[in-house]
């Protein structure tokens, strides 16, 4: 918003006076905030910072040491620069001590040669000032207006991004509170570079405030959220601490995104909000009459088999074309509804999270549930492939409970198991807990150090030798593990020959030190694999 010192000596007025920067030349960058022109040595205390002080130097200290104290000061309250006029009290250059105190502290020191009206140069300065001011003005009254068209006409999470990107010129991520990205733009830039181990990234950034700028990281925050409930953070690159612009272009942008979310919730049915808000509270703290409000929706919950299912989109499409905590999701969830109720299970559908659907399905006690579930999965892949984003899902079963306090154990087993069924190979109606058996299992110890420190620690030499040389090893090591440690069967399905395929082994052994004939060996790097899947590659 201010000039710099070096587009204040360029002003015509400042020109002639012949100036010439003696010191501090590396800080002609900084902004000047204001000038000032004064004669008395003492003036530092009375300055706020960013001023470009002028003096003809008359009533400057004789002596060495206070003039580097006069600079010392200065430089301590962030004074912009230092102009001295060359007529009055020096003729033909200012002392030595001036200079290299000026230069010791980075502080610009400028002489002029001729007379200057100091009057005329503070009009000039301030008048620059002010026209950036304005400028600034002008360009925050745009963004209002754009960003106030954006949420008026209902615009999606990855157009507000993209006008976010093109606003700004800066690659702009939208992510949930737990650090999974659901959207991003990255301004021409290269996506995976953007996206590389961007949880681990965004964990390490706090923002004290709603909006911040982390300059370690060069990432300017701002939280998403309306209505008291923050619910994500928008991230703008910016290797620069930002302008005020592109702190309001965060601001609007991540308020556009509040509405939106709001709006999309409006959308829902009536139905869906009402099954949301039980469904969330047997996940919580179920209060006395939620039996009786189920019940009066029609899904009974006493004397009942009660059994949790989560249904998650099985594709892997990008974040910015896929917003799975929106239109997906609620599309998701009208079709799990429909599924039910062609299947006459009475069921609590809704979305209660960012990830899934969430179901309680509630069966008589002489019912029987397999044949209920493959019926239902069966329905609820059909209808799911008919919704306006139609996408593969993977369904997941907790265990089967009776009792209300239980349900928690099984709407939560049911969501962890949808998360490892995703990576999970082979098609399934629907998953269960044995199914995803050790992948399971890693699946809720994905975010440990630990087990990634061990993974590393397995797999660590193999993948730097992939990356430094172009190899596959990596792969190749999968296969040999996935077939069981049959190399006929894993060179086939590398598409090597057998010869070829038992060179790679070698290779492999040769890198990690390791022989691949040691069963305990093959099951290490065949978990460290699995942990590897878990945790993104």
């Amino acid at each position: 918003m201010y000039p710099t010192v070096a587009e204040a000596l360029a002003l015509p007025v400042v020109q002639r006076g012949e100036p010439r920067v003696v010191a501090g030349a590396a800080g002609l960058g900084r902004r000047v905030r204001w000038v000032h022109a004064a004669e008395i040595a003492d003036i530092a205390h009375l300055l706020r910072g960013g001023e470009l002080v002028l003096t003809t130097g008359i009533a400057l200290p004789e002596d060495p040491e206070g003039l580097a104290s006069y600079v010392a000061d200065l430089a301590a309250v962030g004074a912009a620069g230092l102009v001295v006029e060359l007529v009055r009290r020096w003729s033909e250059a200012v002392p030595g001590a001036l200079v290299a105190a000026a230069e010791r502290h980075g502080l610009p020191l400028v002489v002029l040669a001729r007379e200057t009206r100091f009057v005329s140069v503070t009009e000039a300065v301030v008048a620059l000032i002010v026209d950036a001011q304005l400028a600034e003005l002008r360009a925050a009254e745009q963004v209002h207006e754009a960003f106030t068209a954006l949420t008026v006409a209902g615009a999606e999470p990855a157009e507000v991004l993209r006008e976010v990107a093109r606003t700004s010129g800066l690659p702009v991520v939208l992510e949930t509170l737990g650090h999974d990205v659901l959207a991003y733009d990255a301004a021409g830039q290269d996506p995976t570079s953007l996206l590389a181990d961007w949880g681990a990234r965004s964990r390490a950034v706090t923002a004290p405030e709603r909006t911040a700028y982390h300059g370690g990281a060069g990432w300017l925050v701002t939280v998403v959220g309306a209505r008291g409930a923050d619910w994500g953070r928008l991230v703008l690159l910016s290797p620069e601490p930002p302008p005020h612009r592109h702190v309001v272009v965060a601001e609007r942008a991540a308020s556009a995104l509040a509405v939106h979310r709001l709006v999309a919730r409006d959308r829902e049915s009536l139905e869906r909000q009402t099954h949301r808000t039980l469904l969330t509270q047997l996940l919580d703290r179920p209060p006395q009459d939620l039996p009786t409000r189920a019940a009066a929706l029609g899904v009974p919950l006493e004397r009942r088999q009660l059994v949790g299912v989560a249904i998650r989109p099985g594709a892997a499409a990008a974040p910015a074309q896929a917003l799975a905590t929106q239109e997906v999701l609620r599309d998701l969830a009208e079709a799990t509804a429909t599924a039910t109720r062609r299947v006459t299970v009475p069921a609590l559908v809704g979305v209660v999270d960012d990830t899934s659907v969430r179901a309680l399905l509630s069966l008589p006690p002489a019912a029987g549930m397999d044949g209920v579930l493959r019926r239902l999965a069966r329905e609820v892949h059909r209808t799911a492939a008919a919704t306006p984003h139609p996408l593969p899902v993977v369904i997941a079963v907790g265990t089967t409970v009776s009792a209300l306090p239980d349900v928690r154990r099984s709407l939560a087993e049911a969501a962890h198991v949808a998360g490892a069924a995703l990576r999970s190979p082979g098609t399934r109606l629907y998953h269960r807990l044995d199914d995803v058996r050790l992948r399971g299992l890693l699946h809720l110890l994905r975010e440990d150090e630990r087990v990634r420190a061990f993974a590393d620690r397995e797999l660590g030499a193999l993948v730097a030798r992939d990356d430094g040389q172009g190899s596959r090893l990596v792969e190749l090591l999968r296969h040999y593990c996935e077939h069981g440690g049959n190399k006929s069967a894993a060179a086939a399905a590398a598409h090597l020959s057998r010869t070829a395929y038992y060179q790679q082994l070698a290779r492999i052994e040769q890198v990690l030190g390791v022989s691949l004939e040691d069963p305990e060996s093959v099951l290490s790097l065949h978990v460290a694999l699995l942990v590897r899947d878990m945790a993104g590659g």
